[in-house]
């Protein structure tokens, strides 16, 4: 069928771009540009889910002209192998990631680029058909994810081997019955996918577990948040070359990104109307009223979580979707060893010998994103400890 061929295309296209071999010409490319002017403009590129609010309602907002940077209009992509190649390729400088790409993008690809803040926190579910109550029942099913390097399937594969299932990536034949089979999907196919019933469940982020709840063809039968209480799912991602030849310019991008998470805090159904198919800019495709399922839900849709235990950790008191914008180092320490052990089905060499610390400490960034907290009033602004540390929190 066409979706998969999609897929199937888009998965070998970020598999090539999962080695240093083949992220070389597209780092060629951009090392043969002319380093930036120092006030050049931001150039976003995104993918239309709710991971990208900060870049966009920074742009809609106007922070990055009052920070004293120019902005283009961002440039929406469909798929992060596309998302990924522009970044590379130097077509766009701010990009949001999933935070487990940045790590090979760092280390296993060798881009010099960092991690400058988070995105969000949480913002992800899995989704399955209706008549699927426990992870258990996924056993000799199809799961998607978004990618093998994204927090859904370090998330996904916790929730399964704590159900006694084995995660695998079978190309041809069934999974056994003990087995749940993992393909990679883009995040727009698969609301399709399931309606059709080729996969029983996906785990990705907003707002596709809010559409297949809308259009009554799916549930989340739990979100990642309240896994991994307060993950971060997507960083924002910046070339190493304008931090260091351009640190005023990459702190006005810092500040204005900062400003925005801020905003959203207090403006959770504003986010939603500017960042939907209603909104002046039209950001993403998506209806008014899924958006405000995530960012602005109604207090009895927790109630109906809490009582189907999609939500099961009451006493976190997290929202579906959140945003602080500190990379705390013990998230990336512990993504890293996770990992580790995490079924991946593209180049992970590199793993091996990578200690946390280590990478905590080369592909973080975190002077800009610091300074910017701090201008607005700290960590307690968004909810956070003001020292800068936590311990994670993993419960299946």
């Amino acid at each position: 069928m066409c979706l998969e061929h999609v897929s199937r295309r888009e998965m070998l296209k970020l598999a090539s771009l999962f080695t240093v071999a083949g992220a070389a010409p597209l780092l060629s490319t951009f090392n043969a540009q002319a380093q930036s002017a120092v006030n050049g403009p931001v150039r976003i590129g995104y993918l239309p889910i709710t991971d990208a609010a900060p870049l966009l309602v920074a742009h809609n907002n106007g922070y990055f002209k009052d920070a004293g940077v120019e902005v283009e209009k961002p440039t929406m992509l469909r798929s992060w192998a596309q998302l990924i190649e522009a970044f590379i390729a130097g077509q766009v400088n701010v990009v949001h990631l999933l935070s487990p790409m940045t790590v090979w993008a760092r280390f296993g690809s060798k881009v010099p680029a960092k991690v400058v803040a988070w995105n969000h926190m949480g913002g992800s579910g899995l989704t399955v058909l209706p008549e699927i109550n426990d992870i258990k029942a996924l056993a000799g099913k199809t799961v998607a994810i978004p990618f093998w390097y994204s927090i859904h399937n370090v998330v996904l594969q916790a929730m399964l081997r704590e159900s006694g299932l084995e995660p695998v990536s079978r190309k041809q034949g069934q999974p056994t019955a003990n087995e749940v089979n993992l393909v990679v999907m883009a995040p727009s196919d698969m609301p399709p996918a399931l309606a059709s019933r080729n996969i029983a469940g996906y785990i990705v982020a907003e707002p596709f577990n809010a559409l297949a709840e809308t259009m009554g063809i799916g549930k989340v039968l739990r979100f990642t948040g309240d896994v991994w209480r307060n993950h971060a799912c997507c960083t924002v991602f910046m070339h190493e070359r304008d931090l260091e030849q351009r640190p005023e310019w990459s702190q006005k991008v810092v500040d204005a990104i900062v400003r925005a998470q801020l905003w959203i805090r207090e403006n959770r159904a504003e986010t939603a109307q500017l960042l939907s198919k209603e909104g002046v800019n039209r950001y993403t495709p998506h209806a008014l009223p899924v958006l405000n399922k995530v960012l602005s839900p109604a207090a009895s849709d927790r109630e109906s979580y809490l009582s189907s235990k999609a939500i099961r950790h009451a006493d976190w008191q997290d929202k579906r979707i959140d945003f602080q914008p500190y990379p705390y180092p013990s998230y990336t320490e512990e993504l890293v060893a996770r990992l580790k052990n995490t079924v991946i089905e593209a180049d992970r060499g590199f793993l091996a010998t990578l200690d946390g610390k280590t990478a905590a400490a080369q592909l973080v960034d975190d002077r800009f994103v610091k300074r910017a907290i701090e201008a607005v009033g700290g960590l307690t602004k968004f909810g956070q400890n003001p020292d800068y540390t936590r311990k994670e929190v993993i419960e299946v």
